[in-house]
């Protein structure tokens, strides 16, 4: 049978989360938050979705687009996943050759992508140009066992809300992600400046779960936050857990990330994932105190293109 490489169409959406739920597990991915990120996405991301099929049927996916938000230009980025039952037919260099071709158009000089870190994987990554640079790991938690630690009660000062308690004016929470996510280790750094895209591609997001996401208020300012994605069924993410720099040290992301798996395992979830760059030994130190067990490694590799 012969592979096809296209652009995703909306009828695609549950095809592509099949393709992803198999090849990526432990992220949260619905058909509404595919079809929201390509229709909500910055013009100047040039985002753009392939998939691979065969005899019909989808096989495998694509994310492809520029990291506007780098203050570095020409950062670009393609992530291709071939269902596991359906490697070796040559989807995955398809995609590949594809996303490239895209991001060379657009004005990409270099292409990132998130590499699972399996001998193949890296085999393939490698014989294609692409040098490894930082791991980062998958991590699982229970939530059904009833291991998460006890909440304490918040300090004199300190109060626990929701990002529900925001509806009105979301902009601290936007000031506040755009000061923990600029220091997030990374190859690529990412500065938020742009309210209204932030509004579209986050606060607005399919998944994005306001009532679970917890903020932490030090006399009446955003101190800290865990932000919570959800597919609605049984799984929880920890899209960005982080502290204020004002803030650091009292413990507080730690507070906010535990009253928002509380939450969760109130609302019935059962699967708690997070991702942590594997250098974020704070980040890893704090998972390891809820019980979360790395369940998968990933690592971002580079080409520089022609």
């Amino acid at each position: 049978m012969t592979v096809l490489v296209r652009d995703f169409l909306p009828a695609d959406a549950e095809s592509w989360v099949r393709v992803r739920r198999a090849a990526l597990p432990y992220m949260v991915t619905t058909p509404e938050q595919v079809l929201s990120d390509l229709a909500d996405s910055h013009p100047d991301r040039h985002y753009r979705l392939l998939v691979a099929e065969e005899a019909g049927e989808v096989i495998g996916t694509a994310q492809v687009g520029i990291s506007h938000e780098s203050p570095k230009p020409g950062q670009g980025f393609c992530n291709p996943y071939v269902h596991p039952d359906r490697r070796g037919r040559g989807a995955g260099s398809l995609l590949l050759r594809a996303g490239e071709e895209h991001l060379a158009a657009v004005g990409a000089t270099d292409v990132y992508t998130w590499v699972l870190d399996e001998p193949a994987n890296s085999a393939f990554a490698g014989k294609r140009g692409y040098a490894a640079r930082r791991p980062a790991h998958f991590l699982r938690l229970g939530l059904a066992d009833g291991t998460l630690p006890p909440l304490p009660e918040p300090p004199a000062g300190v109060a626990l809300l929701t990002a529900a308690d925001f509806e009105d004016d979301p902009r601290p929470l936007f000031e506040a992600d755009a000061e923990v996510t600029s220091d997030e280790p990374s190859d690529v750094p990412v500065e938020l400046s742009d309210y209204e895209d932030w509004l579209a591609s986050t606060w607005r997001r399919p998944g994005f779960d306001r009532a679970l996401t917890t903020v932490v208020t030090v006399d009446g300012r955003v101190a800290a936050f865990s932000a919570a994605q959800t597919d609605g069924l049984t799984r929880y993410w920890s899209g960005m857990t982080g502290t204020l720099r004002a803030f650091r040290g009292r413990g507080l992301a730690k507070l906010a990330k535990n009253d928002s798996l509380h939450r969760a395992r109130a609302a019935g979830y059962t699967d708690a994932y997070t991702g942590n760059d594997a250098d974020n030994g704070p980040m890893l130190a704090v998972n390891r105190w809820f019980g979360y067990e790395i369940c998968a490694t990933e690592v971002r590799y580079v080409r520089r293109l022609p």
